[in-house]
């Protein structure tokens, strides 16, 4: 399953911790937004029933055989011994939260014996999304967790989670990807990317696979190519950014505009971490003020052609002539 590159420490410690016999009713599984917690929660809870109801899977990974039949119960949203919880959607839009309705759906799973094996498994993804009154909820299960319950939070911010969740599970942290499991992500999720472009979507994404594919599609390799130069020479005579707030400003390229303004402040701060002492002071400068500029340029309507040329002009103070 590539799309868990990189966490096979994280699918190691909680298969043994199963296989032990001793696996703890609750756990939090926090890191950055995009990196794949939420496939990870799936995938342990699909390895975990497999296992548990038999035949059991061969193999440390996570991954489990298309034809084993819990596979297809649960791909068929159909194992009683399995709930996710997530913002459900209704007319084409998404909820902000996860319900107390939903948390409290979930009593039919706590309150009967398991089917299929000795294991029940809910997944929620994410608990950050929890109503006040559905994290209340939540909380009365984890204190007094039935038998061979198992409860997979997925939190990219579980220091915002009720102190009294965090008290009752453990956390295991996922850390950002390294370059060789997203570029093995990227070239899976799509085989037409150039080499360049999955190059400037590793850069893009920081570790993250959700957050690189979100700019897929989107030529973002010519736009970190013309930062890049501007960055070098500083564009003195303009040329340039001039071309750059051309290409941007036009209405097809709305995409590419906000990809830029993302892009922009996040290119200037790689660019800071690199530099020290009166650079690094520049660069910090130019990288708030663009932040600043970018943050505002929708809400303001601001126009498109006038901020790009502006953020590249911070883009191009980081030149060594103008440090």
């Amino acid at each position: 399953m590539t799309s868990l590159l990189g966490h096979d420490a994280q699918a190691r410690t909680l298969i043994d911790a199963a296989a032990s016999g001793r696996m703890h009713h609750g756990w939090i599984l926090s890191g950055p937004k995009g990196i794949g917690k939420g496939g990870f929660a799936r995938a342990l809870a699909l390895r975990l029933l497999a296992d548990a109801a038999g035949p059991p899977v061969v193999g440390e990974g996570l991954a489990v055989p298309e034809s084993h039949p819990v596979r297809r119960l649960i791909e068929a949203s159909a194992h009683p011994d399995y709930a996710e919880l997530y913002p459900l959607e209704k007319d084409g839009v998404t909820a902000r939260n996860i319900s107390v309705d939903q948390v409290r759906g979930l009593q039919r799973l706590l309150q009967s014996a398991p089917s299929l094996s000795t294991r029940r498994i809910v997944v929620i993804d994410s608990a950050d999304d929890l109503e006040r009154g559905a994290a209340n909820a939540l909380l009365k299960n984890l204190e007094e967790p039935p038998a061979d319950m198992l409860f997979l939070l997925v939190s990219h911010a579980p220091g915002r989670l009720l102190p009294t969740i965090r008290s009752r599970c453990r956390t295991l942290r996922f850390d950002p990807l390294n370059d060789g499991a997203m570029r093995a992500i990227l070239r899976d999720k799509d085989e037409t990317l150039s080499p360049a472009e999955i190059d400037a979507l590793i850069r893009a994404g920081e570790g993250s696979p959700g957050k690189a594919l979100r700019y897929a599609g989107l030529n973002l390799a010519d736009i970190e190519s013309a930062m890049a130069r501007i960055a070098q020479d500083g564009d003195r005579d303009n040329r340039q950014r001039l071309a750059l707030a051309k290409a941007l400003a036009i209405k097809s390229a709305k995409p590419r505009y906000e990809a830029f303004l993302e892009r922009a402040p996040a290119f200037i701060a790689q660019a800071a971490r690199h530099r020290n002492g009166a650079a690094l002071g520049v660069a910090l400068d130019h990288w708030e003020q663009a932040r600043h500029l970018a943050g505002g340029a929708i809400i303001l309507s601001l126009d498109p052609a006038a901020v790009v040329f502006e953020l590249a002009g911070h883009v191009a103070a980081l030149a060594p002539q103008s440090a």
